[in-house]
């Protein structure tokens, strides 16, 4: 069997989610997606509320299952993919332990993994000076801002060091300027460790700032209508948010989400789902 490594970060092929299939009240979140997911390449989700965004993302994460069709996640099922801790995931709440300190939240992965409390402390640390929080071991979550909290958060998602992050509206909570911050900030942890991302965004500049590519999704049962590629390069700041490339892909993924299917044979194929 080919290693893990050599694969492609997510793979879905025919996915479907019914739940309560057979009942009255069966509800078809997810229809027929083919999806894949390079190494590396960093994928947003986007449609509108109740569209099969966070299903999608749960299924990759073994928390539900499929219904029918096949998901792997680098080169094995979710569920190995879970058990051999290959990826990380974030949620829109940071969900962190009030009565734990930002180090010991952070350690927590590694501690349910049996790590000695000394290399924990180490990679806790590590961790958190890569998000810019090292001076804040020490202080417990409810010291520190929402933006400061998802950094820790992002921080616990990389202790054992995933190849994947899964990421579901980290920041909507979030006011403006933390989030753009928080957008620089996970770019910058991107570039650094060179993880795949799957990210949940309601938000088109947000899905095409950070983007190699956009999945838009349609409104249940959620099917992919349409994959927007983001010409900005793997290099974001400030000015990137200024260019006109920019300005055009946020109008390429509006449209997407309107309805108006893409030129590209890729959209074009998609588009036929």
């Amino acid at each position: 069997m080919t290693t893990a490594t050599t694969q492609h970060a997510v793979n879905a092929n025919g996915v479907w989610k019914i739940f309560n299939e057979g009942q009255p009240n069966e509800v078809t979140a997810l229809q027929d997606v083919d999806l894949t997911v390079d190494t590396g390449e960093f994928i947003s989700l986007i449609g509108p509320s109740g569209c099969g965004k966070s299903t999608l993302l749960r299924v990759i994460a073994d928390l539900t299952d499929a219904t029918r069709g096949q998901m792997s996640v680098a080169g094995v099922t979710p569920h190995e993919a879970r058990e051999k801790q290959l990826y990380g995931m974030a949620f829109q709440q940071a969900a962190l332990f009030d009565w734990r300190t930002v180090r010991r939240n952070v350690e927590l992965p590694l501690e349910l993994q049996g790590w000695d409390s000394g290399k924990r402390k180490e990679r806790a640390l590590e961790l958190l000076e890569m998000v810019q929080l090292a001076d804040f071991a020490e202080h417990r979550p409810w010291e520190l801002s929402g933006g400061m909290q998802q950094r820790v958060a992002i921080a616990r998602s990389l202790a054992v060091d995933p190849p994947l992050l899964l990421m579901d509206e980290p920041f909507g909570a979030l006011d403006e300027m933390t989030r753009e911050r928080m957008q620089n900030e996970l770019l910058r942890i991107r570039q650094d460790t060179g993880k795949s991302i799957v990210f949940v965004t309601h938000s088109i500049p947000e899905a095409v700032y950070l983007s190699d590519r956009v999945v838009v999704m349609s409104p249940r049962p959620g099917r992919i209508t349409d994959i927007v590629d983001i010409p900005l390069g793997r290099e974001r700041d400030e000015d990137t948010r200024e260019a006109d490339a920019f300005y055009e892909s946020v109008t390429a993924v509006r449209e997407a989400l309107r309805g108006h299917v893409g030129g590209s044979a890729q959209r074009a194929k998609v588009g036929e789902v």
